[in-house]
């Protein structure tokens, strides 16, 4: 059984709006509350790369 790990910055009182994050033979897993059929595999690197370029995208290039 997978055991999912909410976003301590996921918004919302009720915990309807988070992302949450497992992990499952070797690879992460993302998925959103509102649509939990939905998951995205991720490796390390790739999560990573995720990461900085929302990161990016918020506060501009470095």
């Amino acid at each position: 059984m997978i055991e999912w790990q909410k976003s301590t910055f996921s918004s919302g009182s009720d915990g309807a709006s988070c992302v949450e994050m497992a992990a499952s033979e070797g690879e992460l897993l993302l998925r959103e509350s509102d649509d939990p059929a939905r998951i995205l595999p991720l490796t390390p690197t790739t999560l990573a790369a995720l990461l900085h370029r929302i990161r990016d995208q918020r506060t501009g290039p470095r």
